[in-house]
């Protein structure tokens, strides 16, 4: 190499330096898995957001990001909801699609309210920090429970909630946020917020989930409604001069469904939309939509439209978050889940261990059920789009006649692979609810005490199907079973999950042991 080819190298080596890496903006959904109902604040610089987990505990998630872009779990405001047979999966009873709903995130006088309202237990909770990062969180409820509820401190000192369905209703609250203020402002402010729609339109999702928001002395109302001819989930806004009225509104925004949260700025003067769109089987999720003002009216969109990308710098994957994780369970006993693990309904916490077997998560049955539905002690968490798996190594010496553990996709429609003893001898098995009952499909006899097990998802194109793996090596791995087609359902509200599990059909003390959960983005090719 000459002196004049090697200075052409060192140019050109110098511009690769300088020239800058072009960041990937921000795509929506920006968090491709079921985090609904949104509700966003800004605290400075930093923003902190709530949603709905329904009948899972801990409950109540809250989220921190700096970019509304990228997003971390920070805590749960409640661990558990309430106590009774229907939140702890007893006497028959279950809560899915119910538990706890829409909540409310607001900042006042250096205290943070998380709010939100519950069927279940027929109140409305209250939960306060002072510290939204490392608090504990203080618990108070009232009745009745407020529907869709958005809690709101007013300039003069006075606290109001406005709740409902179409009909929206405007109450005042006690100072201390302990119930509602007797003699207080109660009064209709809308009386059917679907009228935006059209006389003739009136029928569809009633107006809900409301988020009040002040700005420049005006109240600006955010709801969720579609009109009767077409399932068209849209944006609904009203303003008033007054908190009492009266209110003018307008759609805000018909666009793939992507509707309900709130009007969030940034220091830079900026404004945008939380909300959410219901995004097939893997669940709810929030889309981050641009917002613009004219004439005292927020913007939604870019030409009436939910853009598919954000003039934001998206910085990590979902995967690199803590919303999804994947755990070695070598924690100490005592020491607490990582945020990412939700159990489905309260847990019975005499029947699971992490650390009592150092490095493994020991799930032992503690009463009798007739299906996995009713099983207590899923450990669960979300799936993610596009593609996500899950594996996990399960210990079976110590199960009983009759039980079964596994690896759950969680819904209505599940579908699970795990070990099933029967007769004092084990199997392998694909259980599949596709018609809506449990149905072994496939079975496989069992002869060593661990065996790997492993769910794909594909999300991508609203595909939306499930696939079940098992291996005796970890290495080759053997497809088992039918393919799931999974489904978004009603009954439990909610986008699939992964769960492991150990339930018993004869009798109770049985254990299992997980030695891991491992999560990914790839799934393998079909």
């Amino acid at each position: 190499m000459n002196k004049h080819q090697l200075t052409i190298i060192l140019i050109l080596l110098s511009l690769l330096t300088l020239t800058p890496v072009l960041a990937e903006p921000a795509r929506n959904p920006v968090i491709w898995a079921d985090v609904p109902d949104v509700a966003v604040i800004r605290v400075g610089d930093t923003y902190y957001m709530s949603s709905t987990t329904m009948h899972m505990s801990p409950g109540l998630p809250i989220m921190k990001s700096k970019n509304l872009a990228n997003w971390e779990m920070l805590t749960y405001a409640y661990d558990r909801l309430v106590e009774n047979d229907a939140m702890n999966l007893e006497n028959g009873q279950n809560a899915y699609g119910r538990g706890s709903w829409a909540s409310c995130l607001r900042y006042h006088n250096g205290t943070y309210y998380a709010t939100t309202f519950s069927s279940t237990s027929g109140r409305t909770h209250i939960y306060t920090t002072k510290d939204i990062e490392k608090g504990d969180w203080k618990a108070s409820s009232f009745s009745p429970s407020l529907h869709d509820h958005t809690l709101f401190f007013d300039d003069d000192g006075r606290v109001y909630m406005i709740y409902g369905g179409g009909k929206l209703t405007l109450v005042e609250l006690l100072p201390d946020l302990s119930g509602i203020k007797p003699g207080g402002v109660n009064k209709v402010i809308i009386e059917n917020a679907n009228l935006l729609f059209g006389k003739n339109e009136v029928g569809g999702l009633n107006g809900e989930g409301s988020q009040l928001i002040k700005v420049s002395g005006t109240y600006y109302l955010l709801n969720i409604g579609s009109p009767r001819s077409r399932w068209s989930r849209s944006v609904l806004i009203h303003r008033a001069e007054k908190i009492t009225g009266p209110y003018e509104g307008r759609v805000g925004l018909e666009d793939r469904g992507v509707a309900q949260g709130c009007l969030i700025d940034t220091p830079d003067g900026k404004w945008y939309a939380m909300l959410f769109q219901d995004n097939g089987s893997v669940g709810r999720s929030p889309w981050l939509v641009p917002v613009t003002w004219e004439d005292g009216w927020p913007v939604f969109g870019i030409d009436s439209k939910a853009p598919a990308t954000i003039d934001i710098e998206d910085s990590e994957k979902l995967l690199d978050s803590n919303i999804v994780a994947s755990d070695e369970f070598n924690r100490k006993p005592g020491e607490p889940l990582p945020l990412a693990w939700q159990w489905n309904h309260n847990p019975d916490n005499r029947y699971w261990s992490i650390g009592e077997r150092s490095g493994y998560l020991r799930l032992t049955t503690g009463q009798m059920n007739s299906g996995i539905l009713q099983a207590r002690n899923i450990l669960t968490q979300r799936t993610s789009g596009p593609m996500s798996s899950a594996t996990t190594k399960i210990e079976v010496a110590h199960m009983k006649d009759g039980d079964c553990a596994g690896l759950i996709a969680l819904q209505r429609k599940f579908g699970y692979v795990g070990v099933k003893m029967e007769d004092d001898n084990k199997s392998i098995v694909m259980v599949s609810a596709q018609s809506n009952r449990s149905e072994e499909i496939k079975s496989v006899s069992l002869t060593q005490l661990t065996v790997y097990l492993k769910i794909d998802c594909d999300f991508r194109d609203r595909t939306d199907k499930a696939y079940f793996y098992y291996s005796l090596d970890g290495k080759t791995w053997t497809k088992i079973g039918s393919v799931l087609q999974m489904a978004y359902t009603l009954p439990h509200f909610m986008g699939y999950r992964f769960g492991l599990f150990n339930y018993a059909t004869k009798t109770t003390g049985g254990f299992v042991d997980f030695d891991f959960f491992h999560v990914s983005d790839e799934i393998s090719a079909e």
